[in-house]
């Protein structure tokens, strides 16, 4: 039997959590992270529907921080400016203490798109976006709604 929907049990997104190879971030805002499906169309006779194959999948994220520190440039800076692409973790926790669990998400295989030097304007808290793709997941913890 499923428990009763309350408004209370949405999840808020302050209570989320974020540690990059096992270090702790406490100046994240945000992260995004979605697995899609690459597909193929399969038709058959007699069918006007098309039906689908999959064929490969496609991890993409952003990870969304306040800018504290060069935690990114010292991570990511050096092994860029010699040609290495370094493989990373992360695991996302979302954790509201008015719902019935914690949600926590390992993406392994990451690697960063793209390294900010700079940007910064007059009068603006400095954030930074910083886009990753992953090649697999693993779910650490789940909400259950029963």
């Amino acid at each position: 039997m499923s428990r009763a929907f309350t408004p209370e049990r949405v999840i808020n997104g302050t209570f989320g959590e974020v540690w990059l190879d096992g270090t702790y971030l406490p100046q994240v805002t945000g992260l995004e992270a979605k697995f899609s499906l690459d597909k193929e169309e399969v038709h058959q006779c007699r069918k006007i529907s098309k039906g689908y194959k999959v064929t490969g999948s496609d991890g993409k994220g952003t990870l969304k921080m306040n800018k504290t520190d060069s935690t990114l440039i010292n991570i990511v800076g050096e092994d860029l400016q010699s040609g290495k692409m370094t493989e990373h973790t992360i695991i996302s926790k979302l954790d509201d203490p008015d719902a019935w669990g914690a949600e926590r998400i390992q993406f392994e295989g990451v690697k960063f798109d793209e390294l900010t030097l700079a940007d910064w304007e007059l009068k603006k808290l400095g954030t930074e976006s910083i886009p990753f793709t992953f090649e697999s997941y693993t779910i650490l913890d789940l909400i259950d709604s029963e």
